[in-house]
């Protein structure tokens, strides 16, 4: 199924994307974050570093399901925000909360299993953020490339154990966006198949 054109689409996500950041500001600005702000901003920014990047990996998935291809032409987009409210967050935790005390930061990452889980998602982040551009896929080859790419469902199951170790009590939304990524995943293995099926049919002579 053909997409129309839709040159709204990419500028409304993006908008869309960057209205939580506008409201966190205006929030810190007039005072109205709670008591603990900082944790505040932590968890949101978290929030929405997982929520746009689970998003970004369902657009492949949303393809494959319904045959339209504009969720394609956001899945890049939405895996920078994803990034970007990623980076965002470990800045609020390393510069606002923790002061750039290195000593304390590398501690805790290397001793508190929910930071160092977290620390790795974002790590992981770093290397399919720089290879997002068309420039990268052909230096790279599409091949490598996609390979390479596949490591954002490593990022987003690490980004899920984060938020299970961090909120320790009520699971329930961590393992929903955990049930998510594997109905995603399974999507996408079944995806794998049926090609490979359709391959060997091929490549079979016919009698």
């Amino acid at each position: 199924m053909a997409s129309p054109p839709y040159p709204w689409l990419k500028p409304g996500v993006l908008v869309g994307g960057l209205v939580p950041l506008a409201l966190l500001a205006l929030g810190f600005v007039r005072d109205t974050l709670g008591a603990n702000p900082i944790e505040y901003a932590l968890h949101q920014t978290g929030m929405l570093a997982l929520i746009l990047l689970v998003v970004s990996l369902a657009c492949t998935p949303l393809k494959v399901v319904s045959g339209w291809t504009w969720p394609i032409r956001l899945r890049k987009l939405l895996g920078l925000l994803a990034f970007f409210y990623a980076v965002l967050h470990f800045l609020i935790y390393a510069v606002v909360d923790q002061g750039l005390d290195f000593p304390i930061i590398l501690e805790d990452i290397a001793k508190r299993p929910f930071i160092t889980v977290g620390f790795l998602a974002l790590v992981l982040l770093v290397p399919l953020a720089i290879t997002s551009t068309n420039a990268m896929v052909r230096r790279l080859g599409f091949p490598v490339w996609q390979r390479l790419h596949r490591l954002a469902y490593v990022a987003a199951s690490l980004g899920v154990v984060h938020f299970v170790w961090r909120v320790k009590k009520d699971l329930t939304e961590p393992l929903v966006y955990g049930a998510v990524l594997g109905l995603l995943f399974l999507i996408r293995i079944a995806e794998a198949l049926r090609k490979r099926r359709a391959r060997a049919r091929r490549a079979v002579p016919a009698p």
